[in-house]
């Protein structure tokens, strides 16, 4: 092998000497002489790449890029920027591409390409590239200087490759060139300098798609225009693309031109292009617009097909219009269209979530008249609907038909049965039923155990579930992810992450593979719990495993850092989720706006929206109630209600929510008029005002001491059905007592008793505020009744008794009572410190200091220590109980445990 080194070395004069070679077998040096001088360095490098990916690489491995000495203007900045354009099995691909290209005597492509970017010699190298994948991989690898000359070069490569047949990796190119160099400089110089006078169809056509794969909708538009005038007619595949993209933008308008101009100058739309828009105006809640559509396909010699149907029946469905639903299958079956077995799917499942079951069963006996034979998804739909309202016998009873129709069972039948029986039935029933699918053989063993597992997580025996899991998997009988993630769900919703953390460090060490929702799972359940660090540090060490992480688990702990008023973690979170390339979903961006709006940041969650719409996402109901929300608490009304009316033009309709936040911004300002304005326009939209919105007026008429007004509304919320709730009564004996009647508020005090509600502690703290200012005896007499019911003392009680305490003239025992608070310890806020300031000021300046103990100065104190005595109690209370999540001292290395393993 020496000897074959130094003949090596003797050729290879150009090269420094390298410990590489040293590791290369003596036949590979033989065939590594046997190539021509011209490509020994390209092959150099190649064994060099070869035996720097290896185990035994050096530590200069990291610093030597491969495919960077391929790069025109090549540089060790412009070789980091690349190598993470593409990802590495791209870069495994590649080169091996480039090797066979040196192997059949073309590296001098390579090497010309290398000096000087040449779209002769790029379009070469990629057809000898051969495989699309790798041939875009290399285009993408190599364009990384963005000036105007190497933008021209691209144009010419895709001319040069639409002219030889190779046209979708054209429109790669020129779609990757595009989202490059940005909207602005590919509309001057990819359009308005180099093709708008362009002749050929397919250049035209690749551009007109490339356009739209970018999101840029009116240069597409443009670019359609010309392809017309140069007597070109548009494919209809290139239509459907633009007429879905318009759709998400909104351009409804566009896309009335676009299908008029189709009707008048060709392609004829197809069904397809109908169905589409159909569905896309159904989607934005325009469904009268996908009716008026419906009909104007039939005018035009288009028939609608089940399709065409199914799209408007499930439109109708979602909005909760589910008898007009049922009367278009009606309609279906008299055009002669056959209903699927999913136009009764949907319909069935839209009557059990609104509870008509009966209807939803005579719907399931009519598609089986018409044919249409249920399958396991129809059974299962009606017998969830079956237990949902409790009605276990009848749901027994279609299990039963199932079997004897030799319908397919599958894990969900058995899981909504025996969760049935479980809740609403009998725990018997629902182990007979389990021991009868074992016995009887129904399904296999694995899915058994996983139904046996959930049953018992749906009764509640978690203990039970959890040592049955132990004793399988000690016997060795199977069990998939679905048993685990049921222990896993079912101990996070009561609050035991811990032990949701013990069933996941049993399923990795038995190497079953956590899915999706496992790990949302569990990050859900610390997120629920502010342990939101601890979520965030899971999530990578799960990504850095290879467990399959969702946008919904990112979304699921975005929620958590909001809940806690994180704002910090909630942007280093959103950031990391781009920085992993996984685009945010409408749902996060929804959360990230309402997190946003309600932490008082909303002209941040503004511009998230802008954001939002500019990707072509469209927002929703909730993403819009969340900003309308934000405006609305920051005094902004005129900003809330032009958000109102924008939501009306892109075809989404106001709900109740949005009516009750409108309102409550009304009351907010004192404009009571526009808030009952508001209340009538909500009826005239057929809504029914619910609890938050009398509650919401009720409040607003008595913060302008308008109790008559407060008083009519709450006996329309009595007779229109509606119960006043504890909130109510709050809300008027707050009203009462500011407006210094005690007897009306105390008569308050007692219908509430009387209507059997237990009062809160926001009664509680009402009633102390206004005893501190009202008639000593009076003041005692219901501080008594008061204390009598127990109530929870909390932080604002203390702040309002030091407070009191304080205006009576007693700063030193308003010092003295904080102090003893600070020695439980108990935790103060903003307000209690200005409390403190304020008494602190009054004895420096020895104002209003009482010099006798009156009789309300000794109510007050009493009243203090009362409160003090119960905080102390519960506090050493605390630290006596058993706390079920103290296992160690760092909770974190519990949960850590298992990804670590």
């Amino acid at each position: 092998m020496s000897a074959a080194v130094r003949i090596l070395h003797r050729n290879l004069k150009v090269f420094h000497y390298c410990p590489l070679l040293l590791h290369l077998s003596s036949k590979t040096l033989i065939h590594f002489l046997s190539f021509p001088p011209k490509r020994l360095t390209i092959c150099y490098h190649l064994i060099q790449c070869a035996y720097f990916n290896s185990s035994n690489s050096f530590h200069v491995a990291s610093r030597f890029d491969f495919l960077g000495q391929f790069l025109p203007f090549n540089n060790s900045s412009t070789n980091a920027l690349n190598s993470t354009i593409i990802n590495s099995n791209e870069r495994r691909k590649l080169t091996v591409g480039i090797s066979k290209i040196v192997k059949h005597g073309k590296g001098y492509l390579l090497l010309g390409f290398s000096s000087n970017f040449c779209p002769f010699s790029l379009v070469k190298i990629l057809k000898s590239l051969g495989n699309h994948q790798v041939a875009f991989a290399f285009f993408k690898y190599v364009f990384h200087d963005h000036s105007d000359g190497v933008v021209r070069h691209c144009y010419v490569v895709v001319h040069l490759l639409v002219s030889e047949e190779y046209r979708l990796l054209a429109q790669d190119v020129l779609t990757w060139v595009i989202q490059e160099i940005g909207e602005e400089r590919s509309y001057k110089l990819v359009w308005r300098e180099n093709c708008k006078n362009a002749l050929d169809f397919f250049i035209l056509d690749a551009l007109m798609r490339s356009f739209t794969d970018v999101g840029m909708a009116p240069c597409a538009l443009e670019v359609l225009d010309r392809m017309r005038e140069v007597g070109g007619r548009p494919s209809g595949s290139a239509i459907c693309v633009l007429v879905k993209l318009l759709l998400r933008f909104g351009a409804c308008g566009s896309v009335w031109k676009l299908l008029r101009d189709m009707i008048r100058k060709g392609p004829i739309p197809s069904i397809y292009i109908y169905n589409m828009m159909i569905l896309g105006f159904c989607r934005r809640g325009s469904i009268r617009i996908g009716e008026s559509l419906f009909y104007v396909m039939r005018k035009f010699g288009c028939e609608p097909d089940v399709h065409t149907y199914n799209i408007l029946i499930n439109a109708y469905c979602v909005r909760g219009w589910t008898w007009d639903a049922l009367n278009w299958v009606h309609l279906m079956v008299e055009s002669g269209c056959h209903p699927s077995s999913a136009t009764f799917s949907t319909v069935i499942n839209a009557f059990c979530k609104e509870g008509n079951i009966e209807e939803a069963r005579k719907i399931f006996d009519w598609m089986q008249e018409m044919g249409v034979f249920p399958n396991t998804q129809l059974y299962n739909a009606l017998m969830d609907g079956y237990v949902k309202a409790r009605e276990i016998g009848l749901a027994s009873m279609l299990y039963e038909e199932m079997r004897r129709k030799d319908v397919a069972l599958d894990g969900v039948t058995f899981n909504i049965l025996a969760a049935g029986h479980y809740k609403y039935g009998k725990e018997e029933d629902g182990d007979n039923l389990l021991r009868n699918l074992s016995v009887k053989g129904l399904v296999p063993d694995c899915s058994l155990s996983d139904v046996t597992i959930g049953g018992l997580c749906w009764a509640g025996r978690l203990e039970e579930a959890l040592e049955l899991l132990k004793n399988m998997l000690e016997k060795g009988i199977p069990l998939s992810v679905i048993a685990f993630n049921s222990l896993i769900v079912a101990y996070g919703k009561e609050g035991l992450e811990d032990k949701a953390f013990e069933v996941f460090n049993i399923m990795v060490k038995f190497g079953l593979t956590p899915s999706a929702s496992t790990c949302t799972s569990l990050l859900l359940g610390l997120s629920r719990n502010g342990r939101t660090q601890e979520a965030n540090s899971l999530i990578y060490q799960m990504i850095e495993k290879g467990y399959p992480i969702s946008k919904a688990a990112f979304t699921v702990v975005l929620d958590g850092y909001f809940r806690i008023g994180d704002m910090i973690g909630a942007q280093g979170l959103w950031n990391g989720l781009e920085m992993l390339g996984m685009a945010p979903d409408a749902v996060a961006y929804s959360a990230f706006i309402n997190g946003l709006s309600k932490g008082g940041f909303v002209e941040e969650a503004y511009d998230m929206f802008l954001k939002m719409t500019g990707k072509g996402l469209v927002p929703n109901n909730f993403a819009y109630n969340s900003l309308i929300s934000g405006f609305c608490n920051s005094g902004k009304l005129d900003e809330a209600l032009k958000l109102e009316m924008e939501m009306r033009e892109r075809g989404l309709h106001p709900d109740l929510v949005t009516f009750n936040i409108i309102i409550k911004g009304f009351c907010k300002q004192g404009r009571m008029k526009s808030a009952m304005a508001t209340y009538i326009e909500m009826h005239r939209h057929g809504f029914t005002p619910d609890i938050v919105t009398y509650n919401t007026l009720i409040s607003g008429y008595c913060k302008q001491f308008d109790m008559l007004n407060a008083e009519n509304l709450a006996n329309t919320l009595q007779s229109s059905g509606w119960g006043p709730d504890v909130t109510t009564y709050n809300i008027q004996i707050h009203g009462y007592c500011r407006s210094q009647r005690m007897n009306r508020a105390i008569m308050m005090f007692d219908e509430l008793i009387s209507a059997g509600m237990v009062p809160d502690t926001v009664t509680y703290n009402t009633l102390i505020n206004a005893v501190c200012h009202d008639i000593l005896d009076r003041a005692m007499i219901l501080t008594g009744r008061l204390l009598k019911m127990a109530f929870l003392p909390d932080l604002v009680t203390t702040n309002l008794l030091l407070s009191n305490l304080r205006k009576q003239g007693l700063p030193q025992r308003t010092a003295m009572w904080a102090q003893k608070l600070r020695e439980i310890p108990f935790e103060f806020d903003e307000i209690t410190y200005k409390i403190l300031d304020k008494a602190y000021h009054d004895l420096e300046e020895d104002v209003r200091c009482t010099k006798e103990i009156t009789g309300k100065s000794l109510f007050l104190d009493f009243l203090m220590y009362m409160t003090y005595e119960f905080i102390y109690r519960n506090r050493i209370y605390q630290k006596t109980s058993f706390d079920p999540f103290e296992f160690t001292d760092n909770r974190s290395s519990v949960n850590m445990e298992a990804i670590n393993r």
